[in-house]
C-alpha cells in the first residue's frame, strides 16, 4: 500500500535522540527514505536501527551543522545516492541555562549560535539545490517558545532561536516562488534531555512525539497553502 511520502527524501539534523529522532520516526513510517545526522555516531546508529526494525528506512551519518565542510560532505552524499531532496528538517540544537549573560563564558555562547543558526545557514546553503533539483519542497526549523518571551538565564539560547526565526520568515520569501516553503514550529516545555525540568511536571509537558506529529502535517499541506508558523504549548502548564 503506497504511503504518504513514497519516493520522497528526508534529512533531520540532531536526529540521534528526543525531537529529531521522533521526527525521523514519524516521516520513515510516512514512507520517506530518511537521512539522520548528528555529532555520534553510537546514538545515531541506534537511532536509525529502531526505524528499520519498523519497517522504515532510514540511514544514519555523521555531520557537526556548525562545521560547514561536514555539511557540505552530507549534501554530497545525498546528491550522490538520491540526487534530490524533498523534507529538510533543522532540529539540531544545543542550550546552556542557569546563567545570566553577563556570567556566560563566550565559548558557551559561540556553541549555541554556532550550532542553533549558523548551522541552519550551512544547511540551508547546502541542501536547497537538491530541493530544487526535486521541484520544491519542505524546509522545517525547529525553534522554540523561547522564541517568543523572555528566557531570564537562557539568552543565549533565546537569541538564537529569535534569530532563527528572522532567517525562516526571509528565507521563506525568497524560496517560496521556487515550491519550496519554509516553516517553523515553536514548541513549550518538552520532556528531552535538552530542556530545563526544575520545578516542572513532566506528565504535563510535551513530548517529542507531538512535535512529530506537527512536522508530519506540515509536510502534508495541500499544494495550494503555506502554514509558515506552529506555536505548540502543553494543554496545561507544566
Amino acid at each position: 500500500m503506497q504511503k504518504e511520502l513514497d519516493g520522497q527524501v528526508a534529512v533531520v539534523t540532531g536526529g540521534s535522540k528526543g525531537i529529531g529522532a521522533a521526527i525521523a520516526r514519524e516521516l520513515a513510517r510516512l514512507g520517506a527514505f530518511t537521512i539522520i545526522c548528528g555529532r555520534k555516531q553510537s546514538g545515531l546508529d541506534a537511532a536509525a536501527a529502531s526505524i528499520r526494525a519498523a519497517n522504515g528506512r532510514c540511514e544514519a551519518h555523521v555531520c557537526d551543522v556548525a562545521d560547514w565542510n561536514s555539511v557540505m560532505a552530507l549534501a554530497a552524499y545525498v546528491e550522490k545516492s538520491h540526487g534530490r531532496l524533498h523534507i529538510l528538517v533543522n532540529n539540531a540544537g544545543v542550550a546552556s541555562f542557569g546563567k545570566p549573560l553577563h556570567q556566560t563564558a563566550p565559548e558557551t555562547w559561540t556553541n549555541i549560535i554556532d550550532t542553533n543558526l549558523r548551522g541552519v545557514f550551512h544547511t540551508v546553503r547546502a541542501f536547497v539545490p537538491l530541493l530544487l533539483n526535486a521541484g520544491g519542497g519542505h524546509i522545517i526549523n525547529i525553534s522554540s517558545i523561547a522564541s517568543k518571551n523572555p528566557l531570564p538565564n537562557g539568552a543565549a539560547y533565546a537569541a538564537s532561536k529569535w534569530g532563527l526565526n528572522g532567517l525562516s520568515y526571509s528565507v521563506a520569501e525568497e524560496l517560496r516562488s521556487q515550491n519550496i516553503r519554509v516553516a517553523i514550529v515553536c514548541p513549550g516545555s518538552t520532556h528531552t534531555e535538552l530542556s530545563p525540568h526544575e520545578g516542572k511536571s513532566v506528565d504535563k509537558m510535551l513530548r517529542p512525539e507531538d512535535v512529530a506529529r506537527v512536522v508530519a502535517m506540515l509536510v502534508q499541506q495541500s499544494p495550494n497553502s503555506f502554514t509558515s508558523e506552529v506555536i505548540l504549548r502543553p494543554t496545561q502548564k507544566p
